[in-house]
């Protein structure tokens, strides 16, 4: 599902990359990505979380993915001088995402999987295009958060077969993406770290 303007502007906003650079350096902290990987972000918006992404992780291949056009052409704005690696782009849904499997070595979600409606299927895609040893590195938000009196005027978000914590875990499993750090807020949302069935650290 695409944003709404006020969403769209508050996922643009200085405070949101602030919180952005947080989290990654959260991911960056509890599971260590070597350099030269190949990198997937779903839902990258604008692309500031891609740029902290590049210098942080130092990726060989960083592949950008949004379902709306209009935010892979910003992004394609944003990131088109200085970047490295320069990135690729692609409009895409994440319940069907073009990419062959076993392409990446990471996946990054900046609370992208609160806006699919088929958020389940979302996280089998991730499982297909994660490489064996893969880490899918994840922010996501609880219905309690965006779906209250005030958020819900707000934002547009899908109103039906929303996740909490323990229905996400429980999606993680059936989805073979073993759950290995977690930082949560227990109403309002969680981050962490899942690894590709088998993966051994």
């Amino acid at each position: 599902m695409k944003l709404g303007p006020i969403e769209r502007w508050f996922v643009n906003s200085p405070l949101r990359q602030a919180m952005q650079a947080l989290v990654i350096r959260w991911f960056r902290a509890v599971m260590p990505l070597g350099p030269g990987a190949d990198i997937l972000e779903i839902g990258c918006g604008a692309g500031a979380g891609a740029r902290m992404l590049a210098r942080q992780f130092k990726p060989r291949r960083l592949v950008l993915t949004d379902i709306d056009p209009r935010m892979v052409r910003l992004a394609r704005i944003r990131l088109s001088h200085g970047a490295s690696p320069p990135p690729r782009f692609c409009v895409g849904d994440a319940a069907r995402l073009p990419f062959r499997s076993e392409t990446a070595h990471a996946v990054f979600g900046f609370g992208f999987l609160h806006h699919v409606p088929a958020w389940r299927d979302g996280l089998a895609e991730i499982h297909r295009v994660l490489k064996p040893e893969g880490l899918y590195y994840f922010e996501e938000y609880y219905p309690s958060l965006y779906q209250n009196c005030i958020t819900r005027r707000l934002a547009k978000h899908p109103e039906h077969d929303r996740f909490t914590g323990s229905q996400l875990r429980e999606e993680f499993a059936r989805a073979k993406l073993d759950l290995r750090c977690t930082l949560e807020l227990k109403r309002f949302g969680i981050l962490g770290v899942c690894a590709k069935k088998n993966w051994k650290p």
